[in-house]
């Protein structure tokens, strides 16, 4: 194999702070950050101890403060591309939820204006995910997340689909029927976080809504005519095994079903979720699974031209993935 043209689909933008990129926002915007880097490093990664989703969201919150001016959005996308150009990406779908960057007084519009503007200053191809959220009271702020994201939807380089994030298991699948209805009339792409905190049915809520791809899905199993459904309509998985490992998501990570579902012939692609927050990179996804479970270089690069088949973006892009993933191997 030669040099690999990583892809990764499910990457959030909050969840890929580093400490480097938190001392070059900090400075931006003269905020003071702990002295010392491993203080840092522990408020914005989770311990090998994380109990599960729950506390691995709380590492949210030091990455989200430090982006809630245009300057502090803008430049985060930038740097964090500038990160996973360096980790050997080739392409990258970054998401990140608009409304959770109006602390401030910045708008949902200001911040994805921002983020747009952080997209040129690189040149890794990225489009934009835009998440809305499981929370209470926060209807409105994910109908406008709709709404903008059909305002500035595009093909390619740029906005290109929403997502549902947080807390599934607090916050059910089935509780957001409202905005994911508005999304399918606007004909806007989503993926939701699904089956990864709760079980099977909430995957298949995130279907019954029109989801064409989904965030996690380590727990369809737990349904075998859910799984017998992906399959049969190549709905594509965005799994990410070390994510799961530390969330708990999967108590035993020797049953974790990745090379069951690929065996099976379930769309499965490989991801980082939060990089920063799981230490990770996608070649540590890849290795890990190597070392685990044996995972070949004929099964990985069906993952990543899965993934290139999963990606949402245009048909030209697609093909030209495809031709370096082909030629690396």
């Amino acid at each position: 194999m030669t040099n690999i043209p990583y892809i990764d689909l499910h990457c959030h933008l909050d969840g890929s702070i580093t400490v480097d990129i938190a001392r070059k926002l900090a400075a931006l915007q003269n905020i003071e950050l702990p002295a010392s880097d491993a203080e840092l490093e522990s408020r914005l990664s989770v311990p090998e101890s994380c109990e599960d989703l729950n506390e691995f969201l709380e590492c949210f919150a030091l990455p989200c403060s430090l982006m809630q001016t245009k300057e502090g959005i803008t430049e985060s996308v930038h740097l964090v591309q500038e990160y996973m150009k360096s980790q050997g990406l080739a392409y990258l779908e970054l998401r990140f939820a608009p409304q959770k960057h109006c602390d401030n007084g910045l708008s949902q519009r200001d911040a994805i204006e921002a983020a747009l503007a952080g997209l040129k200053m690189s040149d890794l191809h990225t489009n934009l995910i835009l998440c809305l959220m499981r929370d209470r009271g926060n209807e409105k702020e994910n109908l406008e997340t709709v709404e903008l994201a059909r305002e500035y939807l595009v093909k390619d380089g740029g906005v290109v689909a929403v997502d549902l994030a947080g807390a599934e298991a607090l916050f059910h699948t089935d509780q957001f029927a409202e905005p994911f209805k508005k999304a399918r009339e606007y004909g806007i792409p989503f993926t939701i976080h699904a089956g990864e905190a709760d079980g099977a049915k909430s995957v298949k809520d995130a279907l019954d809504y029109g989801a064409s791809r989904i965030g996690h899905g380590v727990r369809t199993a737990e349904d075998l005519a859910l799984l017998e459904y992906l399959i049969k309509n190549q709905i594509p998985l965005e799994m990410c095994p070390n994510s799961n490992r530390q969330t708990k998501a999967v108590d035993d990570m020797s049953k974790y079903p990745i090379r069951d579902y690929l065996a099976k012939g379930v769309k499965v692609t490989v991801n980082t979720d939060d990089p920063a927050i799981c230490r990770t990179t996608i070649a540590k996804e890849f290795e890990y699974l190597e070392k685990k479970f044996g995972i070949t270089a004929g099964e990985k690069k069906i993952m990543m031209l899965n993934a290139v088949d999963a990606a949402f973006t245009d048909d030209s892009t697609k093909a030209a993935l495809r031709a370096e993933v082909e030629s690396a191997f």
